[in-house]
């Protein structure tokens, strides 16, 4: 496909055959996948809607963080990207497609796991960006478990501090610093409405997200900051292929939708473009699904 916003059959856009199965060690290289995952590399174009604007995206070397990422830097916005060292590979490519684009790529390797980094990240982004007004914070962890019993403490905890507690250390760390005009983007699920067995830890996460957004979006709205959520369906990423998904389930993997296959990363950049620009100006508290047809209920 060359260009994303030509009219076509969204049944059939994107790759919707049956996926083969695969096992990575997480947190998984994108580039190892088959098929890759499409997030936008050949297809964004910008138009100069973030002209001038400096993100944060957290978890930018792949899937929906690095198709924000691409996007952002389309749209005219330099970009500090964060992500695990085990992940350098994909995101030293992002940081080209960035560095393409004509806007200027900080790399931020990190676990936002650890409170002290997430503070260093802040302060590093403001610092090489020269100021922050976006932040899109899109790092998440997902290991599916079978039952409650198989379930560590472990793994319930480094789940919570990975997917909210990073939220708000970013977060508390960004607010005093960003200036009125600023967004805030952070990533639920359609696990807040309708978890599933395997996801007990994971979903529980993507609800608290849900209501830390809206909460913080009224909190911040009197210094003009907006507070958003993009809530994703089943999205093929590196998550599905290290855990995230059993692997006898990865075949059908989002043809459970009335969409009948499973989203791309770069099906959601736009979104991520619209809450991070002034054309969302009277949006905050709000939750915007990317589901392939499946209600946020």
């Amino acid at each position: 496909m060359s260009d994303q916003y030509k009219m076509q059959n969204p049944l059939t856009q994107y790759y919707h055959g049956e996926y083969s199965k695969q096992q990575q060690p997480a947190p998984g290289i994108q580039a190892d996948m088959a098929p890759v995952p499409d997030c936008g590399e050949k297809t964004y174009r910008g138009s100069g809607r973030l002209e001038g604007r400096k993100a944060l995206v957290t978890g930018a070397d792949s899937g929906i963080g690095r198709a924000a990422a691409i996007a952002y830097a389309r749209e005219g916005a330099d970009v500090a990207i964060s992500y695990l060292p085990e992940e350098q590979r994909d995101a030293e490519d992002v940081a080209q497609l960035i560095r393409d684009a004509g806007r200027k790529a900080v790399l931020l390797p990190g676990d936002v796991s650890d409170e002290s980094f997430c503070q260093k990240l802040v302060d590093d982004a403001r610092e090489q960006l020269g100021g922050l007004d976006i932040l899109a914070l899109v790092a998440g962890k997902q290991t599916a478990t079978s039952s409650i019993a198989e379930l560590t403490t472990e793994q319930f905890r480094k789940t919570f501090e990975t997917n909210v507690f990073a939220l708000f250390w970013i977060t508390k760390a960004a607010i005093p610093h960003l200036p009125a005009g600023s967004s805030i983007i952070t990533t639920s699920s359609i696990q807040a409405y309708q978890p599933s067995p395997t996801l007990l830890d994971y979903a529980s996460t993507k609800a608290a997200i849900l209501n830390y957004t809206r909460a913080l979006a009224k909190q911040v709205a009197e210094k003009g900051i907006r507070v958003n959520s993009v809530a994703p369906g089943p999205i093929w990423t590196a998550l599905q292929v290290t855990g995230g998904q059993p692997q006898e389930k990865l075949p059908t993997f989002g043809q459970q939708t009335p969409m009948k296959r499973a989203g791309q990363p770069a099906e959601l950049a736009g979104v991520y473009v619209y809450l991070a620009s002034q054309e969302s100006s009277y949006v905050t508290a709000e939750v915007h699904g990317v589901t392939g047809g499946e209600h946020l209920s």
